[in-house]
């Protein structure tokens, strides 16, 4: 992909110590997010795009210069890419305030200068008024916007943030995130954003790269990721509950269906002719398409993927219920979904009731068949 005037292009190899196989790119303006477990190389991968850590292989490029390129033996140190990190720990110094934290980032600008320009940032972050308290005179949610005052005080032409939500509550989140997204429009830069929370790279990011054992094994619309995995270890990353082996049955190209054998249950998928009739594959459907029948309404016809099942979980949490349903003729099989509580109740669903579901046939998604822990 050719390189625009902010254009972040990302491409790292290494077989170890830390494992990495890894490309993706990010647009100015955009935010892209790292998903993954603990360990998956998340924050690996912002120290290298920043300069902190040099993997065995890889390129890094953004706005027509080149950060790293190890094949031509490129490797500018961090003080020569124009990069913003903000950390985890914010890692501000506990002994200044927040003027001087942010000061402390400017030495690429004249002295008689840095005040008036670690001003204008912190007025950017909305911390006007508090220059002058130190890091334990601020609450969680300042400290913060100091560090991304800080990181914006080096004009950077890429935004790294590792986990910047994680230690502040979630009302403090909420408000952090709402001036995350007008600083997106406002910097026109591009932002990569390292979370362990699915909800949050889904509310803010353009892209999500997903992340296992040092591997890119996805990258796409966050929607699009989470509703239509590459695999199931991208299933189960991105907190699909419902992934389920089957063998496909037949193609049934007038009525744009393919069938899979699931257990003694047939079922209806979208059409995919990528996987030959016959062979093993896996699949998965989100909470979101499995309705419950309601046991006090008569048939009124056809119903999408019928699954019998005898309840094995029932909890109540506030405003939803968690249900387990132990399925019927496909041994040892349990499908995980959350409904109202509100109907959940007018059912009088509990342990040990038989009930019907219906897998709706959209949102049913077949993948590659892999054995239980592979990749």
């Amino acid at each position: 992909m050719p390189e625009t005037s902010a254009h972040l292009s990302v491409e790292l190899r290494q077989s170890g110590p830390i494992p990495l196989d890894v490309g993706f790119s990010c647009e100015p303006g955009h935010i892209l997010a790292l998903v993954g477990p603990s360990g998956s190389g998340k924050s690996t991968l912002l120290r290298s795009i920043a300069g902190v850590y040099t993997p065995a292989q890889g390129r890094v490029a953004c706005g027509g210069e080149v950060w790293l390129d190890t094949a031509r033996g490129i490797d500018l140190p961090t003080r020569r890419r124009s990069v913003g990190l903000v950390f985890q720990s914010y890692a501000l110094f506990p002994h200044l305030s927040a003027l001087h934290n942010v000061m402390e980032a400017l030495g690429h600008v004249p002295a008689a200068e840095r005040a008036e320009k670690a001003n204008a940032v912190l007025a950017r972050t909305h911390m006007s008024g508090l220059e002058h308290r130190r890091p334990d005179q601020l609450s969680g949610g300042q400290q913060q916007r100091v560090a991304v005052a800080r990181a914006l005080a080096r004009d950077p032409k890429v935004l790294l943030l590792d986990e910047p939500f994680s230690a502040v509550d979630q009302a403090t989140r909420e408000a952090l995130y709402d001036e995350l997204a007008a600083l997106r429009s406002e910097l026109n830069i591009p932002i990569v954003l390292v979370t362990h929370a699915l909800n949050e790279a889904a509310m803010l990011a353009d892209k999500m790269c997903v992340l296992h054992r040092g591997s890119a094994l996805q990258t796409g619309a966050p929607y699009e990721v989470m509703t239509k995995p590459a695999s199931a270890v991208v299933a189960g990353v991105t907190g699909l509950k419902n992934i389920f082996d089957a063998r496909v049955l037949q193609h049934g190209r007038t009525a744009a269906m393919t069938r899979l054998q699931w257990g003694g249950i047939v079922l209806e998928a979208p059409l995919n002719t990528a996987f030959p009739e016959g062979s093993a594959v896996c699949w998965a459907v989100p909470q979101s398409h499995i309705v419950l029948r309601r046991r006090d309404r008569p048939d009124d016809g056809r119903v999408e993927n019928a699954v019998h099942g005898t309840i094995g979980r029932c909890v109540a949490l506030q405003e939803n219920t968690i249900v387990s349903l132990n399925v019927s003729r496909c041994a040892g099989a349990v499908l995980s979904f959350s409904i109202p509580t509100r109907i959940a109740r007018r059912n009088g669903l509990e342990v040990g009731l038989e009930i019907e579901v219906s897998l709706l046939v959209e949102g049913i998604h077949v993948m590659p068949w892999s054995p239980p822990g592979g990749q």
